[in-house]
């Protein structure tokens, strides 16, 4: 059991949204400008399927440590949607993000994966969309659904982007 709840960790964040976000330092600009919604990612690549199952599971309940259609928490999400996709990925938010390689987010296309976390540590992935907005399953009590990167919420947690190939 220790072993699962280990490895089940790295997608574990149910984060107390605080009413009151202070500022990050800098702005969404200093990421680098934003991709223009335009359709400018390439659609034949196996990501751009995981984006379309995603978004076709927005609304499914968060589940921690699930990666189903009954429930998926954010890692679930991705593992489950990637590999019907036809791409292997690791379970846990942390191992995607160490397989993934390193995207500049001005550079992101629609599949990619974007982190989150704090203190040097990675606890969410959700799926990038374009125009700023990612799906993911966030938190216990929620279900999947679709976020912006310019929230002050992900933006103070954002620790970059990174693409499955």
């Amino acid at each position: 059991a220790a072993v699962i709840t280990l490895a089940l960790a790295g997608c574990s964040w149910n984060p107390e949204r605080p009413t009151d976000v202070p500022p990050a330092r800098g702005s969404w600009a200093s990421w680098g400008e934003p991709l223009p919604a335009d359709g400018q990612a390439a659609t034949h690549r196996p990501a751009v399927r995981a984006v379309n199952m995603a978004t076709g599971l927005i609304g499914t309940p968060y589940r921690w440590g699930g990666a189903t259609p009954d429930g998926f928490d954010c890692s679930g999400l991705v593992y489950y949607t990637f590999r019907k996709a036809g791409l292997v990925v690791p379970r846990t938010s942390q191992a995607q993000y160490r397989a993934a390689r390193p995207v500049p987010i001005a550079q992101a296309e629609p599949g990619d994966l974007v982190f989150f976390g704090r203190r040097g540590s990675i606890s969410h992935v959700g799926i990038y969309l374009g125009d700023e907005r990612f799906v993911h399953a966030p938190e216990s009590g929620r279900n999947v659904t679709i976020a912006h990167l310019a929230d002050g919420y992900y933006r103070a947690r954002f620790a970059g982007a990174g693409r499955i190939d």
